[in-house]
Parts: C-alpha cells; sequence; structure tokens
C-alpha cells in the first residue's frame, strides 16, 4: 500500500515525484551510524520499510513494537528535470529530529515530530543515481519532546498509545525555476466582502510579474498581473462587489460553513518578460469569519452551536498515518453521518489531506499539538517552535477556527499557582493571535485557564445510568454559567489563580467515553454498556443534560473510534459502528438552539 496523492493540497503544482514506498532501513541502538559513514552507503541497511508507515505499524512490513531511539532510512532515486530547474525536497512529517544526507552531504536537519519541512538540494542531485539517506533521533523517555499521546515504553496502556519513530508522512521531490512561489497566504474579510493575499517569493528579481485568477464555482471573479517589486507581494481583492455577489448576496452563497463549504479557486503565475512562465501554482480559499461576542461563538456573523467529536487521529494498521487517503474522508463522513459538525483533532497536528477534504466537506476542526510531559526552558522552546511550523503550513484551511495550544495542564504541571508556567500559557495563547487573526485561541483546554477565548472544560462525572446522584450533580454543573465555572468536577479549578471567568463563550470539550466492548475486545472507558440499547439509552442520557444547558455553545464528545485499549468510541479502531449511526444522530440533532435570534438572544 502506497499513498499516492499530492501531499499538500493547499499548494499545488503539477510535476512533482512521490519517494513513498519501499526504502532500506535499519536500527542504530548503538549510535554508531554517524561514525561508520552510513550516510556515505558504507553499510547495507539490513531491513525493507515502507515509507510513509513508521516501524511500529502493520504497513511498514516491520512490525515492532520495540523502542528504537535511532533508525536509519536510504532511498535511491533519479533526477530528471531540466538542468536550470532546483530540486526541491519535502518531508510531510518526520517524528522527531531528522538529519538529511543527499548522495553523502548533509542537506539539512529538522527538529519537530508534526510538521512538513523543505531542503533546496539542488547543488547535491546528479541526473541518475541518488541517494537520500535519513537518519531520525527519537527518545522516547525524553520528557521535553511534544508527543501528545504516544507512551515513552513499548507497550501502550491507558490513555497513551504506541509510539511512532520516524517518517510517517509522504516524501517528494518538486521541479521549480530559480525564482518560484514560496508561499501563499489567504486572510478573510467577510464582513467587506475582501480576501488579502499574501504572496511570497523565493527571491526578487526584476522584471517579472505575478498573475493571478480567482474562480467560484466554475465562474472567474477576479484577475490581475502584478508587477514584482520585491519578495512580499500583498493584494486586498474585492470579491463581494463582482455580480456573482450583487445578485445572491445571502451568506449562504459564498461564505464557507459546514452547510455550505464554499471555496474560491486560485491561480498563480509568475512570469518573466512578456509570456514565459517560471512557475504555477493552485491553490483555494473560503470566506470564513469566526468570533466571539455577547458570551456566544458567532461564525459568519450568525451564532453557531458547535457539535465536536474527538478524533485522536490514530489507525490500527497506520497509527498516525492514514492508510490510504479515502480514510480521511471517511472519517468525516461518518462523523456527518452521526450528526456532528466537527471535530476536535486531540495531541495531533494532522497531516494536510485530512484538512482539505475537511474544507470540501464541510467539517469544523479545532487544531491542536502534540504537548510535552514537563515544563522546562528546553520544552517551552520545542513546542513554541511547532506552533510557528503549524501555521505556516495550516493558515489557509477555512475549516479550521479554533487553536488549542495546551491541554489539561500537560506540560505546564504547575500552572494553577506558577506565574512562570502562566506566562508560557499566556504568551503561547497571544503568539497565535499575533499570527493569526482569523481563529479563536484556547489557553489551556479542561481547567486551569488563563487568557481564553472560549471556556473550554471537561467533564466525565456522568456515571452510570444507576448513579443517580452523580449524574444530577453532573446536570446541575451544566446547568448554567455559575455551575460550569465554579462546579469543576475534580481537583483542577477552571481557571488558574489571578484569572476569572470574563463572559467568554461556555463549551464541554471532553465528556462521554461510553466504553462499549464489540468483537471480544478488551479494554476501558469512563462508564460502560453492554449491549446496543444500553450504549443508545446512555448516549441519550448524557447528551440530555448537555441539552438542557442554558449556558453551553457546544460540546466536543469523547470520542469517535476506539483506538487500541481504550474501547470508548462510537466506532470500532476500524471503523465499523458499534451501533445504529442514524439512532446516534437522531439524538445529537434533537437539539439545536432555535430559541436563538440573530442578536443572540433566547
Amino acid at each position: 500500500m502506497m499513498r499516492n496523492e499530492y501531499p499538500r493540497p493547499q499548494f499545488v503544482r503539477k510535476e512533482w515525484q512521490n519517494l513513498n514506498g519501499e526504502w532500506a532501513f535499519a536500527f542504530d541502538d548503538e549510535n554508531v551510524g554517524r561514525t561508520a559513514g552510513w550516510f556515505n552507503g558504507s553499510a547495507s541497511l539490513d531491513q525493507k520499510i515502507q515509507v510513509p508507515f513508521v516501524y511500529q505499524t502493520k504497513l511498514s512490513g516491520i512490525d515492532k513494537q520495540e523502542v528504537h531511539d535511532i533508525v536509519w532510512y536510504e532511498k535511491n532515486f533519479d533526477w530528471s528535470a531540466k538542468s536550470e530547474q532546483r530540486c526541491l525536497l519535502h518531508f510531510g512529517a518526520v517524528d522527531y529530529q531528522a538529519e538529511i544526507y543527499v548522495n553523502g552531504s548533509l542537506a539539512g536537519n529538522h527538529v519537530g515530530g508534526h510538521t512538513s519541512f523543505t531542503l533546496d538540494i539542488t547543488e547535491l542531485v546528479q541526473p541518475a543515481g541518488n541517494r537520500l539517506t535519513v537518519r531520525v533521533e527519537d527518545f522516547h523517555d525524553s520528557e521535553e519532546i511534544p508527543r501528545g499521546k504516544q507512551f515513552w515504553r513499548p507497550e501502550s496502556a491507558g490513555i497513551w498509545y504506541t509510539n511512532t519513530t520516524g517518517i510517517w508522512q509522504t516524501v517528494w521531490l518538486e521541479a521549480v525555476a530559480e525564482t518560484y512561489i514560496d508561499s501563499v497566504k489567504f486572510t478573510p474579510d467577510v464582513d467587506h466582502g475582501l480576501v488579502e493575499a499574501a504572496v511570497k517569493l523565493n527571491r526578487f528579481t526584476l522584471g517579472q510579474r505575478l498573475k493571478y485568477t480567482i474562480s467560484f464555482k466554475g465562474q472567474q471573479l477576479a484577475e490581475d498581473i502584478l508587477k514584482v517589486t520585491s519578495r512580499d507581494l500583498l493584494r486586498k481583492i474585492d470579491l463581494y462587489n463582482n455580480t456573482i455577489f450583487r445578485s445572491n448576496f445571502h451568506d449562504d452563497g459564498w461564505t464557507w460553513s459546514p452547510q455550505n463549504p464554499n471555496l474560491f479557486d486560485v491561480e498563480l503565475t509568475l512570469l518573466e518578460d512578456e509570456d514565459v512562465v517560471l512557475d504555477e501554482v493552485s491553490s483555494y480559499f473560503g470566506m470564513r469569519k469566526i468570533h466571539t461576542e455577547k458570551g456566544m461563538v458567532f461564525l459568519n456573523n450568525h451564532p453557531f452551536y458547535q457539535k465536536l467529536v474527538l478524533d485522536q487521529g490514530y489507525w490500527p494498521e497506520g497509527l498516525l498515518t492514514a492508510p490510504t487517503d479515502e480514510d480521511f474522508k471517511k472519517d468525516i463522513q461518518l462523523a456527518k453521518d452521526m450528526g456532528f459538525n466537527g471535530c476536535r483533532k486531540h495531541q495531533k497536528v494532522e497531516d494536510p489531506r485530512f484538512l482539505y477534504w475537511a474544507d470540501q466537506m464541510g467539517f469544523i476542526v479545532w487544531g491542536e499539538c502534540a504537548s510535552a510531559i514537563s515544563y522546562t526552558n528546553e520544552a517551552v522552546t520545542n513546542l513554541t517552535k511547532e506552533w510557528f511550523e503549524i501555521l505556516e503550513r495550516d493558515y489557509n484551511h477555512p475549516c479550521i477556527v479554533t487553536w488549542v495550544p495546551l491541554n489539561e495542564s500537560w506540560g505546564i504541571p504547575e500552572v494553577h499557582h506558577d506565574r512562570q508556567q502562566q506566562s508560557f500559557s499566556q504568551g503561547i495563547y497571544h503568539i497565535l493571535h499575533a499570527l493569526d487573526r482569523t481563529r479563536l485561541v484556547i489557553s489551556n483546554d479542561g481547567w486551569e485557564m488563563t487568557e481564553t477565548d472560549i471556556c473550554a472544560i471537561h467533564n466525565y462525572s456522568h456515571g452510570q445510568k444507576n448513579e443517580v446522584r452523580k449524574y444530577q450533580h453532573f446536570k446541575d454543573s451544566l446547568a448554567d454559567v455559575e455551575g460550569l465555572v465554579h462546579m469543576p468536577p475534580g481537583k483542577w479549578a477552571t481557571f488558574a489563580e489571578g484569572y476569572e471567568y470574563k463572559g467568554q463563550p461556555l463549551l464541554l470539550t471532553e465528556f462521554g467515553g461510553i466504553g462499549y466492548k464489540v468483537g471480544g475486545q478488551a479494554g476501558w472507558g469512563y462508564t460502560t454498556a453492554e449491549n446496543d440499547e444500553q450504549y443508545l439509552e446512555d448516549y441519550a442520557r448524557i447528551m440530555t443534560a448537555i441539552f438542557d444547558s442554558k449556558a453551553l455553545w457546544g460540546y466536543c464528545y469523547t470520542q469517535l473510534t476506539d483506538v487500541e485499549q481504550e474501547i470508548n468510541g462510537i466506532l470500532t479502531y476500524d471503523r465499523q459502528p458499534k451501533v445504529d449511526l442514524a439512532k446516534i444522530k437522531e439524538i445529537n440533532d434533537s437539539y439545536f438552539p432555535e430559541r436563538i435570534n440573530l442578536r443572540g438572544q433566547w
């Protein structure tokens, strides 16, 4: 099985070369590879692996759940591009620290297990017989690496899953001219019907021009050619005053939402002289606005009740890597079939292909980063660096409406009273807002929040069906603002010391987790059900408490699928429904805040 689809759907070039498939592979437990010159081809790597699947997975062809902190990869390839073209080498994600060698020479390195990176290897490649070598370090006992749900032991347990080491997203090559389009960022302005396009070139060369064309549902809306005067070009483009919108001015006709995932197609062409094409890139954007007001979340200036599901993004045969592109579409469609309008991607920066399908299919996403375990200067640096790269990669996806940099005080265990850790929580909140004015940010999802746009609360205290008093307390704690803010279910306060609730929208962002064993699999959940009828009854019981609340502006149910020993998914680990999904949808759809008018009043 091989991942063949173009890996960067927000920034597409027609000519590219996929390097997925069989690579040579070896463990380096004694850390001798560098000294022995493995990057020079001096040693024959003794195993074969299928990239982009890590060695711990079945799809890799190795399938060993063992701890190996250092691994090596090697791949031979030819490069048949024109002599004047440059060669860009792209990695979707490598967990955790990668050194890249081409024909024995160091091409570059990257630190961070969840984000993409690119190296220009033009000076190192030849037309045929190239050798690409990758050395990866992933120290499983390090408490300063953002690892999220990956366990530091060989076998998963509790809430921790099988760890991953090495290349886990697509590796590919692209041929570009000496001057090419390096990136583009689209910032929508729904209120004024504008989009701001910020294009960056890899370098500035006199006499070049940039042409852009914007289309909507096959109809061209805007076109212009800009004189290149620097590496950075910025243009605000009026979309609303185009004829197509004057004749169809209702928001649903052109804004992006789960109900109407409207997208604008963009073609960018870099030109030299009159008609010499240097680079062509296809992209897209959505006109989407998210903001808070009067204690509510608004999408495109309308009150928006979020019905999310927690999604860990693991697969039984690929772990963090989806076996096929269709698996992303399937997960989104199954969630929509259950009446959810989005997901919170939990402790994982998801593959851009998932975000692409969420954009196309109309599915809200909360973007979250894997957390470190401990608080140290290095851990702070590692996490912050990854967030810079997350925003750079995923900025254009309209499906992402919220960033979640911290979860349940992971990596900031003393944040309740420690001013330094509080400063980090505040700091990352403000950094994300400084770089992205189009999304909401939650400072610490679950509890002990500092500054935050959403008051995001976790509460699994609903108990079993026969635990009447426990359930009543759960229901009372959700009923109104006072209960949600001042009746936390456990030992953690809703806000850290020195911080207080300031009228933010309240969402219950983890709860539920009904454990239902299907097919003999052993495991655990927060509550248990023995059959379909019990499961649906308990789901309805828990959701009734949510729907009876006069203060909640949405929820995130735990969780979409089983994951290894966790059997608290609505779907099994291999995506089989445990119960009739139409009945789950019926329960989720039984409540919609129709009593709320456009002014946000009940």
